[in-house]
């Protein structure tokens, strides 16, 4: 008879009617919510159990019907920004989640430079990186980062922890992610919670659906576990493992700094871009949400032996920003190293995502926050002209009017250094090797150090012409 009640005890539990009401890790005690929203939360519980949800902020109750896979699903109004609050759930049995803060929600993905955490990586630290652990003790921002997880179907599940901001915890944690959060924090003054999920190397294709990526033929998707060539590269996987898993979860909008690895691949990138946005936008089912992200910085390729010209995939990125609505490039012409991939200033990068975040989200007045960008070209006898859109307060050099990053082309289509000088918004482009220019371009390179600028933002990379080389 023993023997037949633990048998009955332990089927139970096997078929989840005794399960006590579990929710993913991502709403767990000292987690942040999205203020003033209707924000879902979900998980399981028994077998068509009605689970009570009451949120200690208004003293309201919920109530969600499980299925009868045990899983249910609530959208639950949020204040303002405040805490720290506490949720009782319970189907029977009372499940509570602790030391909630509302405030501004974030998530933050992409590859290793938005991975890199604020210790750097060997060799390779975060410039001033100590200094800023130092300093980095704040109870109102909080950070959860997903594990690495590449998976071949979507999950429901992630592995990671709410911390609070102190020098243990920055220490471990994305430095890009932190220095946008920590403008936010500042000009802001709400808690704000940072979601980051990023895998250094992972291709733009690995974060995206297969239905995304019809209109991209050359992409394989992967059929059984064997077609999985790559566990942060090959498409859809970490879409499944790592962004399926938070979708639907209330934030305010995106943070992304990837691109490095689809270099070699960079004709496809703004249209693969866009459809990824778009994709992530409709299933979040939010509207357009702001999605800001740093444009690549400059690194010499040939190191990794790569024969390609990464000035390509900047170009696409900066194609994409006129593509896809309510987005923003944060360029990093003045942030990269020759000889590593990983740059130093990550507080640029962080900085021009929030600043980005501040004048396009939160309505900051006075702020510029886009580059000036290419806008046309003309010929005059040896001498071509350069004119740019958002550039109201002029572009300059770093000598005032110079640039020393110009390289003009007749119809041979070789490309000569250029003496380069400004004239107001304009830049005025010549060589005495090119009698008939017919192309202009600006810091075209692998490799360069930029230095034009228009209102304190370096202007990206650019050309005129449209050759494959």
């Amino acid at each position: 008879m023993k023997k037949l009640t633990l048998l009955l005890c332990a089927a139970l539990m096997a078929s989840g009617i005794s399960a006590k009401v579990t929710l993913p890790k991502i709403f767990s005690d000292g987690m942040v919510m999205q203020r003033e929203t209707n924000a879902n939360l979900w998980g399981t519980a028994k077998e068509k159990a009605t689970v009570k949800i009451t949120t200690s902020w208004n003293n309201k109750t919920y109530s969600a019907k499980a299925d009868k896979q045990g899983k249910w699903k609530i959208a639950i109004e949020t204040p303002e920004a405040g805490g720290p609050y506490s949720i009782t759930l319970n189907d029977g049995e009372e499940t509570k989640l602790n030391d909630i803060l509302i405030g501004e929600v974030w998530v933050c993905s992409g590859q290793s430079n938005m991975e890199m955490p604020m210790e750097g990586f060997k060799n390779q630290p975060v410039e001033n990186g100590l200094m800023e652990m130092m300093h980095s003790k704040d109870s109102k921002l909080r950070m959860f980062t997903l594990k690495r997880n590449s998976q071949l179907t979507p999950v429901d599940t992630v592995s990671g922890k709410w911390n609070e901001a102190n020098p243990e915890t920055i220490r471990k944690f994305s430095a890009t992610a932190y220095f946008f959060a920590k403008e936010l924090r500042q000009l802001l003054d709400v808690p704000v919670g940072l979601v980051v999920t990023a895998w250094g190397g992972s291709a733009c294709e690995a974060w995206m659906r297969a239905e995304w990526l019809k209109a991209f033929p050359e992409t394989k998707i992967p059929q059984k576990p064997e077609d999985i060539w790559s566990k942060n590269r090959t498409p859809t996987v970490l879409y499944n493992g790592m962004l399926r898993p938070l979708i639907g979860m209330a934030m305010r909008g995106v943070i992304w700094y990837q691109g490095e690895d689809n270099v070699p691949r960079y004709n496809t990138y703004a249209d693969m871009m866009k459809a990824m946005v778009e994709g992530w936008r409709s299933e979040w089912g939010i509207g357009e949400f702001p999605f800001y992200y740093c444009q690549i910085a400059p690194y010499d390729y040939s190191i990794i032996k790569w024969d390609h010209n990464s000035a390509f995939l900047r170009e696409q990125q900066a194609k994409a920003e006129h593509m896809i609505n309510n987005c923003g490039m944060a360029v990093l012409m003045d942030a990269g190293m020759e000889t590593c991939i990983h740059p130093r200033r990550k507080d640029l990068a962080g900085q021009r995502l929030a600043l980005l975040a501040m004048d396009k989200t939160y309505g900051m007045k006075g702020l510029k926050s886009e580059s000036a960008y290419y806008k046309d070209v003309t010929f005059s006898n040896d001498t071509a002209t350069v004119s740019f859109e958002r550039a109201d307060m002029w572009v300059y050099g770093k000598e005032t009017y110079r640039s020393y990053c110009f390289e003009i082309a007749g119809e041979d289509r070789v490309f000569y250094p250029a003496k380069a000088w400004i004239s107001r918004s304009k830049v005025k482009v010549k060589s005495d090797k090119v009698k008939k220019p017919v192309a202009v371009r600006y810091a075209f390179k692998d490799w360069v150090e930029g230095d034009l600028y228009c209102d304190g933002l370096p202007v990206s990379s650019f050309r005129t012409d449209n050759w494959e080389k």
